[in-house]
Formats: C-alpha cells, sequence, structure tokens
C-alpha cells in the first residue's frame, strides 16, 4: 500500500531540505526524495551545495588562503618560515571530512524532526483522483536490486537543483577537461590551468589552484568582466585579481578543444581578432548552470519545462498546478543556495496558510575569492537605467586600523542611495569578509532603512563594519575619517 504524505519534496539540496525541515516544524508529514551518491558509493543527502558545491569549494578556498598567507605574507608580521609545503592529500581529506560532517548533520535534521528519506529518483507518476499526486522513487532494495516505489501527497516541492553547463562536443571526464566536480578534486596541482568562464565558481576554482601554484589562464567569452557586479567592483575586482597573477582574457571565443596524454589544448580567438592557443595540463569549463529537470516526467501532471528548462511559477513559486510548487535553481531568479533555503521556507508556510513573502531584492550576492565580493540591492547602472536619483559614498578600506592590522585594506565599501528620501538602494563590497559585513546591509534594505539609519548605529572600533558605516557618511557627505 502507498505511502501517503501532506508534502513529498524531490531533491534535499539546501532548497529542498530546508523546505521538509520547515514543513515538519509546522506539523505536516514530510518525505524528502534524494538520490545523490558520493564517492563511497553511499546515497547521501545535501545535493551540489553540500557534496560538489558551496561547502567543499569554501573548504578548499580557506586551505589556499591560509597556505598563501604563509608563503607570501606573514613575512609582512615579522614571520618567517621555511621548508613551507602543502600537503593536497591532507587537504583534500579536510575537505571531505567537512563534506562528511554536513551531510550527516542533514540526517540528523530528518531524524529529529520525523522526515522520511525517500532514497532513489524522484518523478511524477500521475495525479490522484479526488486531488493529491503520485510520486515514484526508483532506488535499490537492501539486495541491491532496482526497486520502483509509489507514494501519495497532497503537495509536492520540486526542488532537484542544477548542473553544470558543458560545452558542446566536449566531453567531461573529469581528469583532463573538468566541470566543478571535478576541479574540487585534483590530487595535485597544475602547473597551468585553463578556465573557460570567469563567472562565481571559475574564480573560486581558479584562484584555489592559482594560490598553490598553478599558472592560471581564464578564457571569457563576455566584453566585460562580472557584468552582474557595480561597475566600481568589477573595475577593482579586475585590478586585484591581476595583481595576483591571475591572467584573464575577455571576449574571446572558444574554438577546437583537444586532449592529448598529458594536457589540453584550447585553440580560441581574442578579443582583438587573433588566433591563439592555449597549453594547460588541466582545463576547467564553468560557463554556468543549467536545471534538474530531465526525467521529473512533468507530462505526468500536466506540467513542462520552459525553453531553457526552468520550471514556470509565480511570485510564492507555485506552478499553473495547484498543489506543486518549485524552488532554489529550477526556477527563475539567481542561482544561489540562500534564495532556495529562503523559497523552502516561503513554500513550507503558504502550504500551512500563512502569508509568507520575498523581496529579491534584498537577497545578497557573494563571490569567495580574496577579496571577497559581496553586495545587495541595485547597482548604479540599474538606478541610472531607471531613471532614479541617487547618491554614492565610496570609503576604501585603506583608511581602516583593523584591515590594515589584519594586511587586508584591499577594496571599499559603496553605498547608494536615494537622492531625495535617503532611502537605502544598494551596497557594493569588495574586502575581506565581505560575506560577513553584507548581512547588515541585506538588513537595512528589507527594513527599508534610509542610509542615515546606518549611520546613527554604532559600530565597533576597530572593526572592518566601520567601512560600511564611513560609506554611509560619505553618501551624505559627512564621512569622519576621509
Amino acid at each position: 500500500m502507498a505511502e501517503r504524505y501532506d508534502v513529498i519534496v524531490i531533491g534535499a539540496g539546501p532548497a529542498g531540505y530546508i523546505a521538509a525541515v520547515r514543513a515538519a516544524q509546522l506539523g505536516f508529514k514530510v518525505g524528502c526524495v534524494e538520490e545523490w551518491i558520493n564517492p563511497k558509493g553511499e546515497l547521501t543527502l545535501g545535493g551540489t551545495c553540500l557534496n560538489v558545491g558551496c561547502i567543499p569549494s569554501k573548504a578548499l578556498l580557506a586551505t589556499s588562503e591560509e597556505y598563501e598567507k604563509a608563503h607570501h605574507h606573514l613575512g609582512d608580521h615579522g614571520i618567517t618560515l621555511s621548508n613551507l609545503k602543502i600537503d593536497i592529500a591532507k587537504m583534500q581529506s579536510r575537505k571531505d571530512e567537512i563534506v562528511t560532517k554536513m551531510t550527516k548533520g542533514i540526517e540528523f535534521l530528518f531524524r529529529k524532526n520525523k522526515i522520511t528519506w525517500l532514497k532513489g529518483r524522484g518523478s511524477f507518476a500521475g495525479k490522484i483522483d479526488g486531488g493529491g499526486f503520485r510520486i515514484s522513487v526508483a532506488g535499490k532494495d537492501k539486495d541491491g536490486k532496482p526497486v520502483v516505489d509509489t507514494h501519495e501527497t497532497t503537495n509536492v516541492i520540486v526542488a532537484t537543483g542544477s548542473k553544470a553547463r558543458h560545452l558542446p562536443n566536449v566531453p567531461v571526464d573529469n581528469v583532463l577537461i573538468n566541470d566543478n566536480e571535478g576541479a574540487l578534486a585534483f590530487a595535485q596541482v597544475p602547473k597551468k590551468l585553463g578556465v573557460i568562464g570567469a563567472g562565481v565558481i571559475g574564480l573560486e576554482l581558479g584562484s584555489v589552484w592559482r594560490r598553490l601554484g598553478a599558472e592560471v589562464t581564464i578564457l571569457e567569452a563576455l566584453p566585460g568582466f562580472l557584468a552582474a557586479c557595480d561597475e566600481a567592483v568589477s573595475k577593482e575586482a579586475a585590478r586585484q585579481f591581476t595583481k595576483q597573477g591571475l591572467a584573464i582574457h575577455l571576449g574571446v571565443k572558444i574554438g577546437e578543444i583537444k586532449t592529448g596524454k598529458s594536457g589540453v589544448s584550447v585553440a580560441y580567438t581574442d578579443n582583438k581578432g587573433d588566433a591563439q592557443t592555449l597549453e594547460v595540463d588541466k582545463l576547467i569549463v564553468s560557463i554556468g548552470r543549467v536545471p534538474n529537470t530531465e526525467g521529473l516526467a512533468l507530462e505526468n501532471v500536466g506540467l513542462a519545462a520552459n525553453e531553457r528548462g526552468f520550471i514556470d511559477v509565480d511570485d510564492h513559486c507555485a506552478t499553473n498546478v495547484p498543489g506543486i510548487w518549485a524552488i532554489g535553481d529550477v526556477v527563475r531568479g539567481p542561482m544561489l543556495a540562500h534564495k532556495g533555503e529562503d523559497e523552502g521556507v516561503m513554500v513550507a508556510e503558504l502550504i500551512a496558510g500563512q502569508k509568507p513573502h520575498i523581496d529579491y531584492n534584498c537577497i545578497p550576492w557573494v563571490i569567495y575569492t580574496s577579496p571577497e565580493i559581496a553586495w545587495v540591492g541595485k547597482t548604479e547602472a540599474q538606478l541610472k537605467a531607471e531613471g532614479r536619483a541617487y547618491k554614492a559614498g565610496q570609503v576604501p578600506f585603506a583608511i581602516n586600523g583593523r584591515a590594515l592590522g589584519i594586511n587586508a585594506s584591499a577594496g571599499f565599501v559603496k553605498v547608494l542611495a536615494d537622492a531625495a528620501t535617503d532611502e537605502l538602494l544598494g551596497v557594493h563590497i569588495v574586502a575581506a569578509n565581505a560575506s560577513d559585513l553584507i548581512a547588515e546591509a541585506a538588513v537595512a534594505l528589507e527594513f527599508k532603512a534610509s542610509s542615515e539609519d546606518i549611520t546613527r548605529v554604532s559600530h565597533p572600533h576597530p572593526s572592518l563594519s566601520e567601512v560600511v558605516r564611513e560609506a554611509a557618511l560619505a553618501a551624505d557627505k559627512r564621512a569622519l575619517n576621509m
């Protein structure tokens, strides 16, 4: 007999598992479908983010930053080291231990909240007469033989995430040609590393291996660098990354990619129209991500993915079939884990009859390079396009005592506010710990604060957060330390 649930979530990445937890907190009987298998051959929760995305990449970023500090910057503090080495196997082991701890933590949350883990691949089997849906879960029994179970539910939340976009006719083997999964698992530092795509993942992973000794070349098809960022941020980031040793080529056209016994050859045309060839030991292809909507059998319940592979939803993540919702990377908007988490909470509360909402303008973006890049709200270009009168304040970390003390004086904070009302419209940060500093700005935007509100709040001294306040003061032309 089919098991009946109030809510079944398909996918246990950040969007899915958070949706499941919140639904269970609200008193629903919840099942969550997940088929992810880790390198040990074990079924695991957490999806791309925890297994081969946000969590492992940040672990490697942290290790590579510590190595670079020890190798290049501790001398500034009067600390001398000799025979400095990096143990890549131990670095990878540490990363894997963190991933395991996090994924096991989700298993604990499922047990704590009495969420049933439906192990296997989920798809729609059809509608139920009188209301509800049948969900098929293709998995394996205790003997390892294929088995398909069918469950019934009143509500379905699709949270199947995304996967790396690959270049046409360029097979990714995660040995020589890699996507994010392979790039997180190198057993040694490549002498020469190529990266196609100067987006978030390409910059982060390129930065990891550059710090550890690789000669990194990034090829980007777009003519501009980090076009989604405020122009001042993109210029500063390009300056910092070039200074660090990343070779970034913009406006290129990728041609034939060949693999040999020990490397990869990339033919491309540069922004002047000249033919070039890049020879590398390994190549990372990082040209974006596509939603995981294949194999869901959406047609069995009257749904279909759009031309880009996404599931169309309204502002509350409801599809055109009542009782079916979609969240995270499979729907419109930025592919950010915290955006998916917020949508998961919202949908669970909507099912419970509450009236939550999300202001997508208040969702922060972060790039975990060094320095980090973070922003929330509007850029100057967006405000100009809207014809909105604004004022701006920009303050460098070079004037901040705490930044100087920790040898992290690169970057700035930029505050944008309405010229007439002083409403905070956007905050843009290039700095160490920008991912933490941006939270204050996100709160301020959510509560429709003015730039003056930030200036009236006491900030600890000495701290990096003082620069946020100083930039807000600068927007009103009354900076105190410039």
